[in-house]
């Protein structure tokens, strides 16, 4: 049986979310004893291209690593806001890269892909320092942060500028993500991907091989902003075509914001999203040499 539509206090946290404050709330209450944070790493020259880095209490040599990108429409966004994210797999025993890139206006496609690459390829470096051996990496994200995991993971060229190869990566995980989404139909997204001559390498849809790394594709039913079957299914169709394993979960009872959201330790009872990510982390681990 489906859960019913998202219960009143949650939309209504969702307002304040979207207020002056965003995710404040929510990062109030997860608690600070799951996790060892080493904040305001940088991974380059720029103000925003910064990450924090979240580190289980236990078992930090056999935990594989998950670089998150968030969401904001490539405009903008803030680690910090995302911390509910770092302790989530924290506390699951996932070594958890929380990382900024810049945004618009500063830049445009393909500087956020860049920064998103030059993130991952840091923590790739930098794993050697938190563990005997490093294991095995992810990339993920949410809206956005789903099509710079996406390109990471589908399109050679990024990796590539840092000597490294998806290959290298056991997985990669995205949480409603724009995947295909030419013409651009956003006004607000026009200018960020050059409209009209928008690349169609820009589209993470066109990347996809037999080599591609396995994925975890999320996304809710009724998202207005990006729609679940024209990206989500629609890629995974082609990763199927490809005899590439991929996972995929769609949720009724959320939204857009709530499918990252219920990741956040007071609402992660109303939808599994954390446990399927733990899950396909972890067996993916089990089966993929660091």
């Amino acid at each position: 049986m489906p859960r019913p539509a998202v219960p009143f206090f949650l939309a209504v946290l969702i307002v304040i979310i979207m207020g002056c404050s965003p995710l404040a709330p929510v990062n109030a209450v997860i608690g600070e004893d799951t996790y060892r944070l080493l904040a305001d790493q940088p991974y380059g020259d720029n103000e925003r291209q910064m990450l924090d880095v979240y580190l289980p209490v236990v078992g930090l040599d056999e935990a594989p690593v998950v670089v998150f990108f968030y969401g904001g429409s490539w405009r903008s966004g803030d680690r910090a806001d995302y911390a509910f994210v770092g302790e989530a797999l924290a506390s699951r025993g996932i070594i958890t890269v929380v990382a900024d890139y810049r945004v618009y206006p500063e830049v445009t496609y393909p500087a956020f892909v860049q920064d998103s690459a030059a993130a991952t390829a840091w923590t790739r470096t930098h794993q050697q320092d938190w563990q005997a051996q490093p294991q095995s990496l992810f990339v993920m994200g949410h809206s956005a942060g789903a099509y710079n995991a996406a390109m990471i993971a589908l399109d050679k060229r990024w990796l590539a500028a840092h000597d490294l190869d998806p290959g290298m990566l056991a997985g990669w995980i995205g949480l409603s993500g724009p995947y295909e989404f030419l013409p651009i139909i956003n006004p607000d997204v026009k200018p960020i991907f050059h409209h009209p001559r928008t690349p169609k390498q820009s589209q993470p849809f066109y990347h996809v091989s037999p080599q591609s790394p396995p994925a975890l594709l999320m996304a809710a039913t009724p998202d207005k902003l990006v729609d679940p079957e024209r990206n989500t299914r629609q890629l995974a169709e082609a990763l199927h075509k490809a005899d590439v394993s991929v996972e995929t979960h769609y949720y009724e009872s959320l939204h857009h914001l709530t499918i990252i959201l219920v990741m956040a330790k007071p609402f992660q009872w109303w939808e599994p999203v954390v446990d399927e990510v733990h899950d396909f982390v972890m067996h993916q681990s089990a089966n993929a040499s660091p």
